[in-house]
């Protein structure tokens, strides 16, 4: 199992060893509002890994990955269990805060702004269809990411299989998130579970 993390690890971001020194809170503030306020439209958890991932460095693809993951799992909004888990994991608490705040403070104050124009002007279908192209443009970014993190798994079947499973599941049957999740985590453990140097999915 430490083979076949090392090597997704690899093939995830091959600039690992380049990481940038972990951010302080100040830095955890001005990132976290940089994600929320370049997200207009949606495309939350693109920018996120464009932002933490490509751009400032933080983390490496499979660590980011693996704490949108976490915070899908919990109740509440994905990128603000993102916030709270990326502030923790460099700073505890006090970082938790500080990217919390980033991420509400000045976007919700915008959106209040945004709000009252929105709600003068929303006959006008100026409005809508600008408001359409920016949701179109978010979809886009989702699918962007999509494509940016596909390379780490495309020469894993199982993590294709079990991908392919639950999107059909919730796409095509329209299962909802917790029975998926009931179903494929405990496949994916029970997959990927250590069992020395010839377990599942490592190369003999």
């Amino acid at each position: 199992m430490n083979d076949l993390q090392g090597s997704v690890a690899a093939a995830a971001s091959p600039g690992a060893e380049a990481l940038a020194p972990a951010p302080g809170h100040r830095q955890l503030f001005f990132g976290m509002m940089q994600v929320a306020l370049s997200a207009f439209g949606g495309g939350l958890s693109a920018w996120s890994q464009r932002i933490i991932v490509e751009e400032r460095r933080w983390m490496d693809n499979t660590s980011f990955l693996t704490g949108l993951t976490v915070a899908r799992l919990f109740p509440g909004p994905n990128q603000i269990n993102m916030a709270v888990y990326i502030g923790a994991r460099f700073q505890g608490l006090s970082g938790a805060l500080a990217a919390l705040a980033g991420m509400l403070l000045v976007p919700f104050s915008l959106l209040m702004l945004v709000g009252l124009a929105y709600f003068s002007l929303r006959s006008l279908p100026l409005v809508d269809r600008l408001l359409a192209g920016v949701v179109t443009a978010a979809a886009g970014l989702a699918l962007s990411m999509g494509f940016k993190i596909l390379h780490q798994y495309q020469r894993d079947p199982v993590a294709l299989l079990l991908a392919l499973a639950t999107f059909v599941a919730m796409a095509v049957f329209h299962i909802r998130l917790i029975p998926v999740v009931l179903v494929a985590g405990p496949l994916a453990m029970a997959w990927y579970w250590p069992r020395g140097a010839a377990g599942p999915g490592v190369d003999r």
